[in-house]
């Protein structure tokens, strides 16, 4: 039996790995702010910040390998936050796990670390390059797991596209809400941007095989089939049958005034969303199947499906103040006013 160490698993993507470790017979321990109402009982649980020392030296004790899932998410605009706890967050559970043994660390990063690629696929060998604050936070998370690595732990990263599975919501729940509602979603131009998902469930499976692998790793995850942004959203249309249609905004001025609104507080977006809507973005993910013997198993139509039928049939519960970031959804603020006017705009072409 495995001793692990989730950090961050009272999140969503955190407590799927929970369960899933725990199902499968091993020992596991979640390090998190807060608990999470579907930790199994036999889980151990330790309230702490990652960026107290003390907290993660007991976290790691004993531990065999750490899935590091902390982080401080891109609508998080307190710069200090994604720094303190992206960096020396990181840092600290790397210096710990050193100390204490630890066979393996697996680093959940992000596909915001190359900002817009300016060629697709982003290859393994891509060199990094953020645009945002977010973004550099989770390079240099990156940064110190290389540096870790050199010194002689074993440490991977993986580094996802952007996470759909069911009960994940975030941002994605306004767009549910909007597509459940009968309201038109929007894209940005003509919406043939090629955009690239992971579920959330596949991502798991890559992060669990990543941690039984010896050796370190960097492992660029997405899904397979996918298309792009206009094409994702029709398809989801047509699955809800509530009569909403695919509508187009200018790319330039709906960019700035995701910018500007955010910048007031009044939408939920970060700099991430206005930069990266519109653009193309997709890993070659042939080096997962060359190193970790994986294929994904959801397509961006099938996870984008899961995803809304879980959100209508627990819609009640999906304004959760108490949870984390993706388990509920955001608040839309003057959004809720784009909702009503939507259909007055061009169809996407």
């Amino acid at each position: 039996m495995t001793k692990y160490l989730v950090t961050g698993g009272s999140g969503y993507f955190g407590a799927l790995v929970v369960a899933r470790l725990h199902a499968a017979g091993h020992y596991v321990r979640v390090l998190d702010l807060n608990d999470a109402d579907d930790r199994p009982g036999n889980v151990e649980f330790i309230e702490g910040d990652v960026r107290d020392r003390s907290v993660v030296r007991d976290a790691v004790d004993g531990i065999d390998v750490v899935l590091n899932n902390v982080a401080q998410v891109p609508l998080a605009k307190d710069h200090e936050l994604l720094r303190t706890v992206n960096v020396d967050g990181t840092v600290n559970l790397l210096e710990a796990s050193a100390a204490a043994g630890v066979s393996k660390v697996v680093h959940t990063s992000s596909s915001a670390v190359f900002g817009v690629p300016k060629v697709n696929p982003v290859l393994p060998t891509t060199v990094p390059a953020p645009m945002e604050a977010y973004g550099h936070a989770k390079l240099a998370a990156e940064w110190a797991c290389l540096d870790a690595t050199r010194d002689g732990l074993d440490v991977s990263i993986v580094r996802p596209r952007t996470i759909l599975g069911h009960g994940r919501l975030g941002i994605f729940g306004i767009l549910f809400e909007w597509i459940a509602d009968g309201k038109d979603p929007i894209v940005l131009g003509d919406g043939g941007n090629r955009y690239q998902f992971v579920h959330s469930d596949d991502l798991a499976d890559v992060c669990t095989l990543a941690a039984a692998q010896q050796g370190p790793g960097i492992f660029n995850v997405g899904t397979d089939r996918f298309g792009t942004m206009r094409q994702t959203l029709e398809v989801l249309c047509a699955h809800a049958c509530t009569g909403a249609r695919v509508r187009s905004l200018p790319t330039g001025p709906a960019s700035f005034g995701m910018k500007f609104t955010a910048g007031l507080g009044i939408t939920p977006f970060a700099p991430y969303h206005w930069m990266m809507y519109s653009k193309s973005m997709w890993f070659d993910i042939e080096h997962l199947h060359e190193r970790l013997g994986w294929t994904p198993n959801w397509s961006t139509d099938a996870m984008f499906a899961q995803s809304y039928d879980w959100f209508v049939e627990n819609r009640s519960i999906t304004d959760d103040a108490e949870a984390s970031h993706h388990r509920r959804s955001s608040k839309q603020g003057v959004l809720k006013l784009a909702k009503r006017m939507s259909g007055l705009l061009p169809p996407a072409r």
